[in-house]
């Protein structure tokens, strides 16, 4: 079953191999469920059943004009889950994927959900806020639109860079690797990836907060200059008290590609614990 058909007649690409627990990867943005090779081999290999799919306007899911808010991201992740009749599942949820961790609890419950994972997420907001006053200025966010609409090819490498933290001397993944993330980041449509800047930058998570009542890891790079720590993973893990929070010295937000490794020990790690 390559699609499943949302609601609202949208096809999502979803990927599901093997037979053990389930453990569900949501991607960010602007990628697709592609990103998750490393954990994707990793997991399999432990023995779980893995699912990835690509969000709407992304990879090759449909590319519909709209709409791209959380409440229908987390309809579509629901979707899923109930297509495949996911139960003892594991959401993981990476950056913009986060979100939809924290929409979904709050809107359809952790029935199915044996524990949740957020992964340089950006729960539970970015947009500087009286709330949140170490937040990102409202202007970050407009400029990254800009620079999407002025020439999002440009945009989307020089991204790539300080995603994965690329520097003249620092390069802790390979050119080969930023090329790779480059062609499944314009797989998106240009509306996807605009619209998408304004939901996981304006949204703010803390009503979905409450819905966190199942097992919960927490982890964030502290070089990460695209999704601060202190804006988000430290700030969730204390509005989370029971929530395990994991801070990796200096790694930057694609953590997933640079500390692979680390990240998949800390994952099975925290899936043994919340085996049944």
């Amino acid at each position: 079953m390559p699609f499943i058909t949302t609601r609202d007649d949208v096809n999502l690409h979803v990927k599901d191999t093997g037979n053990g627990r389930p453990v569900l990867l949501i991607h960010g943005w602007p990628l697709t469920g592609d990103m998750w090779e490393y954990q994707t081999l990793a997991l399999q290999e432990a023995g779980y059943r893995v699912i990835t799919y690509d969000r709407r306007g992304f990879g090759q899911s449909s590319h519909p004009i709209g709409p791209y808010d959380y409440d229908t991201l987390a309809a579509d992740l629901a979707t899923i889950i109930e297509e495949l009749d996911l139960t003892d599942l594991t959401l993981v949820g990476f950056s913009m994927g986060g979100g939809e961790v924290a929409r979904y609890l709050s809107r359809y419950g952790s029935a199915r959900i044996a524990g949740v994972a957020l992964i340089a997420s950006v729960v539970p907001g970015l947009l500087k806020s009286e709330h949140n006053p170490d937040g990102i200025e409202i202007d970050t966010f407009a400029n990254i639109k800009s620079q999407i609409r002025k020439d999002r090819f440009h945009f989307l490498q020089e991204f790539g860079r300080t995603f994965y933290g690329v520097g003249v001397l620092h390069k802790p993944v390979s050119e080969a690797l930023l090329n790779w993330s480059f062609i499944l980041a314009v797989m998106a449509s240009p509306m996807a990836t605009l619209e998408c800047v304004d939901s996981w930058s304006l949204t703010d998570f803390r009503p979905d907060l409450a819905a966190f009542n199942v097992p919960t890891l927490i982890i964030h790079g502290s070089g990460d200059a695209t999704v601060p720590a202190a804006v988000s993973g430290k700030r969730a893990a204390s509005l989370l008290p029971n929530a395990h929070y994991i801070e990796y010295e200096g790694a930057p937000h694609g953590l997933f590609a640079t500390v692979p490794d680390r990240l998949n020990q800390d994952l099975l790690a925290f899936l043994n614990k919340t085996a049944i």
